[in-house]
């Protein structure tokens, strides 16, 4: 039984309204209620609790409530009574009382610490100079934010996690970034020095410098910071440092409260999270339980939840916490888990591809049984079930490289998918909720969405990183019970994407209205609404900016452009294959400079412009067009760019003309639309310089024609692109192209890459294979006829908007004026312009 004072109800207060006190408040709320409890929190911070682990997204768009936990309604619905920017400034145990700074003296009956950390200062000379900053909270953040609008340069100290984050900050604020970590590696505590390699230069490769093995001794400048001195006496001029060297547990108050603490701080506590005081609990950054401090907040959750049970008559104990993390980083994603850097006996199997910034390593017991822990770098989609797989100690299979080479969530079947985990198996780690407990959920509610699962048993709500485990939960529990879960695309369609496209085709349906007037119901949504417009434009090719179109699109194509940081819009005209001729360049050259467009030259080779305001486009466009240019469709989910090398024109190694080849690939698929962004390569020999394998389809020369790859991805996620067909002479290739293109256009789902789509096609490249090479569903003359339709009706969207005034007309900042935007506001960076703020992004609004 809960043991209640004489008022019927045990007064808890909480100190600290971070994420982990909040967690508390809402794991007891949800247990017990609020009939038995009076509960009361105290804020340091002027605002309700708000998600850290996501704060950099604030720089995305400024929008505190994107961040807040739960609403101000939800304290007050519960009866929780919230004193934000009050926080408790002493502790009284004889008296069981609180003092807060602005007078507030309350008794207890249990209190909660969850006071967090506070940012360490190394002993640096200086230090406090005006433009140094920590990166902690939202305040710190705006300080960030206003200082820059001076500054040129930025550095962080130190290149953990908290510090990448902060990198990828600067960077967003358009600021020359530097990082400086004393260590030999970045993420020191997370990966080895082949691991810490690839992921230096990943990041060096986005612009950011990397400086290792440097010690900052001073900061020099006139009352502000405008250079770091290091110990070997170098420097490193800055007008910003965000120093992010790590954390101290804050235990003051358990200090002056005469609580244990730890010799290097941390309030102590026993497996119940009591401390010294038995009325008194830590939980989060600020407890040190066996001497550690946990520094991530899935292990703080967790310990809220066990002083919930036990104020509950509980018996949950803490005993430690996997401290194992999947890394959302600037460009790359990092992961890491169990004994990562094999401190134990073992023996490892490593994957390494510097050029497309791979690192896959794992470690195996001596005896070949075990995964013992593991480093994922650049590609982490597997992460959660090696960590389980590592948990639960299952037999490895006897080619233990299959772990890293295949694709294990799809290999069920081998015994190391998530169906083969016992029950007690942690799904989701920030809620510590059980793969038992999600299958029951699953079955006793009848769910069949991923959004009930969440709502119910919180998982997938933290990082987000368990949620294909959810998915695939979700779809066996499903198949166990014998429910057949019916694919439709959305709540406004009862048919799939594959389905609604056979509808629009065979019913030669040409607009939205009529295809749910005959098909649906209601009026569309984010949902359906940009995926029919996708599959009108693969199947028609009607101009998107036909009336009765152009609702369904994106900003992106109702402007023919991308549109950038700071409300403008990039310019982005075809350079099939790369090859210009130097009439074009200065066109290309001129053009920038007379509407003062920022200039840089892409992966995909070709010239991006950026900077350009909405009125201006027309214009732009009209004279890249009198020059000889077309539409780029960068701004599409369309064929954007073929890459090519040199070829046998210029390259000794050369054995084929892969620039004709890439020219002549490029202008035949320009323009045609599809589920999902498609980019292409040739290469004149195998020595790749195209990185055509890293494309949805790439071409390589051999000495007998053209090796065909298909479904690589150079995204977020990169896959290599796989053998489709060898040796073919041009017209093969192309036919084989014009099949595999149309086929994944028919078939692939909303938003699905290539590489994507073949991982999910039943049979893999052997059926795809079958498919476009041996015309197994007797589909292929009709595939090649589809396209041959596609290429016909081409036609230059932006020459288009050009002609047509009444499509001009919508290339306004302000629907009545042809006014410019006059918030927009740039500063120049190594001779070149760049936004310095936001401008009215949502302006055409404006009346």
């Amino acid at each position: 039984m809960i043991k209640l004072n004489s008022n019927g109800k045990m007064k808890i207060i909480v100190v600290g309204n971070g994420m982990v006190g909040y967690k508390f408040c809402e794991k007891l709320i949800e247990k017990v209620g609020n009939a038995y409890f009076d509960i009361i929190v105290f804020g340091e911070e002027p605002r309700i609790a708000y998600d850290r682990v996501h704060l950099t997204d604030y720089f995305k768009d400024r929008n505190e409530d994107k961040l807040i936990l739960a609403p101000i309604q939800w304290y007050r619905e519960n009866n929780i009574i919230i004193h934000i920017n009050n926080p408790v400034v002493s502790i009284n145990t004889k008296l069981k009382k609180v003092k807060s700074k602005n007078g507030l003296e309350l008794n207890y009956d249990k209190l909660i610490l969850a006071t967090g950390s506070s940012p360490f200062i190394p002993s640096i000379k200086n230090r406090e100079k005006e433009g140094v900053f920590v990166y902690r909270t939202i305040d710190d953040l705006n300080n960030i934010i206003n200082y820059s609008k001076n500054a040129k340069t930025g550095a962080v100290l130190g290149g953990g996690l908290l510090g990448l984050e902060a990198a990828k900050a600067l960077l967003d604020l358009n600021l020359e970034t530097h990082i400086i970590e004393h260590s030999p590696r970045l993420l020191p505590r997370q990966v080895d020095n082949e691991g810490g390699k690839i992921l230096n230069s990943k990041i060096e490769s986005m612009g950011i410098k990397v400086h290792l093995n440097k010690s900052a001794k001073e900061i020099a400048g006139n009352n502000k910071i405008e250079k770091i001195i290091f110990a070997d006496e170098t420097y490193l001029e800055t007008d910003i440092l965000i120093i992010s060297a790590g954390i101290r547990p804050r235990d003051e108050l358990a200090r002056q409260a005469g609580l244990l603490v730890g010799d290097k701080g941390g309030i102590v506590v026993n497996n119940f999270l009591q401390t010294s005081d038995p009325d008194i609990y830590a939980i989060g950054e600020c407890a040190l339980h066996n001497n550690t401090i946990y520094g991530l907040v899935a292990p703080g959750y967790e310990m809220a939840e066990v002083v919930v049970s036990h104020l509950t008559d509980g018996n949950k104990e803490f005993i430690g916490f996997d401290m194992s993390t999947k890394l959302k980083l600037i460009g790359a994603e990092v992961a890491s888990f169990g004994d990562a850097l094999g401190k134990s006996e073992h023996h490892s199997i490593v994957y390494k591809n510097h050029n497309k910034g791979l690192y896959k390593r794992i470690n195996i017991s001596s005896d070949g049984k075990y995964l013992l822990g593991g480093i994922l770098i650049g590609d982490t989609k597997d992460y959660n079930k090696l960590l389980q797989i590592y948990k639960n100690k299952l037999i490895l299979p006897v080619n233990s490289e299959e772990l890293i080479f295949d694709n294990v969530s799809a290999n069920n079947e081998k015994g190391f998918g998530v169906s083969s985990l016992p029950d007690d198996a942690i799904i989701c780690s920030c809620e510590n909720v059980s793969k038992g407990k999600i299958c029951n959920v699953i079955k006793e509610n009848n769910l069949s969405d991923i959004s009930s699962i969440k709502k119910i048993t919180k998982a997938g709500t933290g990082c987000g990183g368990c949620t294909s485990m959810l998915t695939d939960l979700l779809n066996n529990t499903l198949k166990e019970m014998g429910v057949y879960r019916k694919k439709i695309l959305c709540e406004h369609f009862d048919y799939s994407r594959q389905q609604l496209f056979d509808l629009i085709r065979f019913h030669k349906i040409k607009s939205f209205d009529e295809l749910i007037t005959r098909y649906g119901r209601g009026h569309g949504c984010e949902i359906c609404k940009p995926a029919v417009a996708s599959m009108l434009s693969s199947i028609w090719n009607e101009n998107v900016l036909d009336k009765k179109h152009r609702t369904l699109q994106d900003t992106n194509d109702r402007f023919l452009a991308n549109i950038q940081r700071g409300g403008t819009y990039s310019v982005v005209p075809r350079i099939p294959g790369g090859e210009i001729t130097p009439d074009k360049l200065i066109t290309l050259g001129r053009v920038a400079k007379k509407y003062g467009l920022y200039c840089k030259i892409t992966g995909g080779q070709r010239i991006d412009m950026f900077g350009a305001q909405l009125n201006d486009l027309p214009n732009i466009w009209k004279e890249l067009i009198d020059a000889g240019f077309e539409s780029g469709h960068a701004y599409a989910k369309a064929v954007r760019t073929v890459k090519s090398c040199v070829g046998s024109t210029w390259c000794r190694f050369g054995v084929q003309d892969s620039v004709s080849f890439a020219i002549r690939i490029e202008n035949r698929y320009k323009g045609i639309r599809a589920p999902h962004k498609i980019k292409g390569g040739v290469s004149g020999c195998i020595r790749e310089c195209a990185e055509a394998q890293a494309k949805d389809f790439g071409i390589i020369a051999t000495e007998k024609g053209w090796n065909l790859y298909v479904c690589g991805n150079g995204g977020a996620k990169p896959q290599h692109a796989v053998l489709l067909a060898a040796d073919l002479d041009e017209e093969t290739c192309i036919k084989y192209l014009d099949r595999f293109l149309m086929f994944y256009i028919r078939t692939a789902d909303p938003l699905t890459r290539t590489a994507t789509w073949l991982n999910n096609l039943e049979g893999g490249i052997e059926y795809l294979r079958d498919v476009i090479i041996n015309d197994c569903l007797g589909i292929c003359e009709e595939l090649e006829k589809e396209m041959e339709k596609l290429i016909a009706s081409y036609k230059c969207e932006w020459k288009e908007a050009i002609e047509n005034e009444t499509i001009k007309k919508q290339f306004r900042c302000f629907i009545n004026s042809d006014e410019k935007d006059s918030t927009l506001v740039f500063k120049e960076v190594r001779g070149q312009k760049i936004p310095d703020g936001w401008g009215n992004i949502y302006s055409l609004d404006k009346v």
